[in-house]
C-alpha cells in the first residue's frame, strides 16, 4: 500500500466523528425550528423568511465564533438576537404577531451567561421592545382599535419572559456555582498536594539527616575497636621488653596491619552505602544476572557444602532494571543465605512474572531470624555476625528503593528465611 493510500485510509468511525464534530444535536434542532416556522407560517413576505433563517443561522454559528465567548462578545451576541427578534415580530404584525415568544431567545441567552442584574436588564428591554409596538409609529389608532383584553394578553406574554428568564438563571447559576466549587476544590487539592509534597520533602530531608547521624554513630562505634587494637599494639612496640623479641613485634605489626585492613573495608562499605546511587536501567533478561551471581558464589557454596538452585516461571523474563546494581543486591542476599545455611542444605533463588512486577525470592533453610529482629535487619550496622559490618542488607534495601520496588523478609526461627523483592517492570527516571 502506498504512502498516499495510507494517508487517505480512514477507520470506519472517523467520518462519523468528523460529522459529529461539525454538526451537533442543537444544530439539527435549530434547523428543524427554522423549517417548521417557514413551512407553517401564513406569512408570505420574504423579510419574514430571511429573518427566520438569520436567527437560526446565528444560533448555529455563535458557539463556533470565539469572539462571542468574551464578556463583550456576549453582550454583542444578545444585542443582535434582540434586534433580530424585534424585526421578526415587527414584520409579522407587531402586537398581533404570534411570534412574541422569539424575545425569549435573548432573554434565555442572557440568563445563561449574566448575573441577576444583567438578566433583569435584558428581560426589561425585551418587555419594553414588545410593548413598543403599541406606539403610534407602529399603529394608526385612527383606523385601528385595540381589542378588549389585548393589553392584558400582552402583559401575560411578557410575564413569561420574566418567569422563564428567572428559572433559566437559577439553573445556570446553580451550574456555575457547582463549577466554581469544583474549581476551588481542585485548587485546594492542588494546594494540599503541594503542601504534602513539601512535607514529604521535609520528611525525606529529616530522614536523611537522621540516617546520616545513625551512620556516623555506627561508623564511629565500628572504628573504635580496631583503633583500640592498633593503639594497644603500637604501645607494646614501644616497650623495651618487646624490642628484643622479634616474634612479639611481628605479632603486634600483624595486628596493626589486619586492623588497618578491617578499617579500610569498613570505610569502603560505608562509602558504598552513603554515596548516591546512579541507576542505569536497561531492558535486560533476569536469568543471566541470577546465573552470574550464583557463579560468583559457587566457591563459597562449595566450601560450606551448600547447593544453590534457580527456579524461574519464565526463562526469558525481560524487563527494565540496572543489571549491575541488581547483581550487588542479589550477591549480598545469596552470600548471607549461604553463610546462614548448614552443610547439605539448599539455597533457592526464585523469580516469577507478577503482572506489572517481577518477584524475586532468595530462600535458605538455616536457623532463621528472630521475630524481634525482623524490623531491624535492613538498618545500617545491624548484624549478628562476629565479623560483619552490617551494611549488606542496608545496601540491598537502598538498591531496591532506587528501582521503586520493595523488599520484605519472612522468617521463623529454625526454619530459615525468605527475602522477597518486588521490582516494577518499567523505570520512569
Amino acid at each position: 500500500m502506498s504512502e498516499a493510500m495510507i494517508r487517505n485510509t480512514e477507520s470506519p468511525g472517523e467520518p462519523a466523528a468528523r460529522i459529529s464534530h461539525l454538526f451537533q444535536a442543537q444544530d439539527f434542532a435549530w434547523l428543524l425550528f427554522v423549517w417548521v416556522l417557514i413551512a407553517t407560517a401564513p406569512e408570505t413576505n420574504y423579510n419574514y423568511r430571511i429573518l427566520v433563517v438569520l436567527i437560526g443561522a446565528f444560533q448555529i454559528i455563535e458557539p463556533r465564533w470565539k469572539r462571542f465567548a468574551s464578556p463583550r462578545g456576549q453582550i454583542v451576541s444578545i444585542t443582535l438576537k434582540m434586534i433580530l427578534s424585534y424585526l421578526l415580530i415587527g414584520w409579522s404584525h407587531g402586537i398581533a404577531s404570534s411570534y412574541y415568544a422569539m424575545f425569549l431567545i435573548p432573554v434565555v441567552s442572557a440568563a445563561t451567561v449574566f448575573e441577576l442584574p444583567g438578566v433583569i436588564l435584558v428581560t426589561a428591554l425585551a418587555c419594553a421592545a414588545y410593548f413598543s409596538f403599541l406606539l403610534p409609529i407602529f399603529i394608526d389608532y385612527s383606523q385601528y382599535q385595540l381589542l378588549p383584553g389585548q393589553i392584558s394578553l400582552m402583559a401575560t406574554h411578557v410575564s413569561f419572559y420574566a418567569i422563564v428568564g428567572f428559572l433559566v438563571y437559577q439553573q445556570a447559576k446553580a451550574k456555575r456555582d457547582e463549577m466554581e466549587r469544583t474549581r476551588q476544590a481542585a485548587e485546594r487539592l492542588a494546594e494540599s498536594n503541594t503542601n504534602l509534597r513539601q512535607a514529604q520533602a521535609s520528611l525525606r530531608r529529616s530522614e536523611r539527616l537522621a540516617a546520616l547521624g545513625q551512620l556516623t554513630a555506627g561508623l564511629a562505634h565500628e572504628l573504635r575497636n580496631p583503633l583500640g587494637t592498633i593503639k594497644g599494639s603500637a604501645e607494646m612496640l614501644t616497650k623495651e621488653t618487646v624490642k628484643n623479641r622479634p616474634d612479639v613485634m611481628s605479632e603486634m605489626a600483624g595486628y596493626i596491619g589486619s586492623e588497618v585492613d578491617r578499617m579500610s573495608g569498613l570505610v569502603s562499605s560505608f562509602l558504598d552505602f552513603a554515596r548516591p546511587l546512579q541507576l542505569h536501567p536497561v531492558e535486560a533478561a533476569l536469568r543471566p544476572v541470577i546465573e552470574d551471581v550464583v557463579k560468583r558464589h559457587s566457591e563459597l557454596a562449595s566450601q560450606n557444602g551448600v547447593t544453590v538452585s534457580i527456579t524461574m516461571s519464565e526463562e526469558l523474563l525481560t524487563f527494565s532494571f540496572d543489571p549491575d546494581l541488581l547483581k550487588v543486591a542479589l550477591s549480598n542476599l545469596l552470600q548471607n543465605a549461604i553463610q546462614a545455611s548448614a552443610a547439605n542444605q539448599n539455597v533457592e533463588i526464585k523469580a516469577a512474572d507478577a503482572g506489572e512486577q517481577v518477584m524475586i525470592f532468595v530462600i535458605d533453610r538455616g536457623n532463621g531470624i528472630p521475630k524481634e529482629q525482623l524490623e531491624t535487619v535492613f538498618n545500617p550496622f545491624f548484624t549478628t555476625k562476629s565479623q560483619g559490618v552490617g551494611l549488606g542488607l542496608a545496601i540491598v534495601s537502598k538498591i531496591v528503593d532506587e528501582h521503586h520496588g520493595r523488599i520484605n523478609v519472612f522468617s521463623e526461627v529454625g526454619k530459615g528465611a525468605t527475602f522477597e523483592i518486588a521490582l516494577p517492570k518499567s523505570q520512569d527516571i
